[in-house]
């Protein structure tokens, strides 16, 4: 098995299917989750919402990149997202991350395996290969969050 397909596998286990790391991933969260749970603030942590649109939006700005276009995603903005209001909008939201998320791993398949070594649009960003790892290992720590943010909210209701 190349790394490209082992690279993809990782994140997909992280996000769509895997329970071999944490015994759990974000599909497994949040895909029956109710909104109102999803958008519930306690104190002053971050909503499962806002967290997974957060990986969300790396994901979907990365993609954009492994595609051809531009990075176009800034880190002051990765927490800045219009409030979830109703159930249909956050099974929007999740299908999109899902589709997202799938053709992200897609793409990873088929990148050639000299692209994994080389600069990730500018030096300072390091490789494709250390931006893809990052993300498997943004996601994990993210959902870590999400896990436990459940919890709390299931024992405060």
């Amino acid at each position: 098995m190349n790394i490209q397909i082992k690279l993809a596998n990782r994140f997909r286990e992280v996000i769509l299917n895997g329970t071999w790391i944490a015994n759990t991933n974000f599909k497994n969260e949040l895909e029956n989750l109710n909104w109102k749970i999803a958008t519930a603030r306690f104190q002053n942590l971050n909503t499962i919402s806002i967290l997974a649109q957060h990986i969300h939006y790396y994901i979907y700005g990365i993609k954009n990149v492994f595609l051809g276009g531009n990075l176009e995603i800034r880190n002051k903005y990765s927490f800045d997202f219009q409030e979830i209001e109703s159930q249909k909008e956050w099974k929007s939201f999740l299908t999109k991350f899902w589709n997202d998320s799938e053709e992200f791993a897609s793409l990873i398949e088929k990148m050639d395996e000299a692209k994994l070594s080389e600069n990730f649009v500018d030096e300072k960003y390091g490789t494709y290969l250390r931006n893809i790892e990052g993300m498997i290992e943004h996601s994990y720590y993210h959902l870590g969050q999400i896990v436990l943010i459940k919890k709390i909210l299931a024992n405060i209701s």
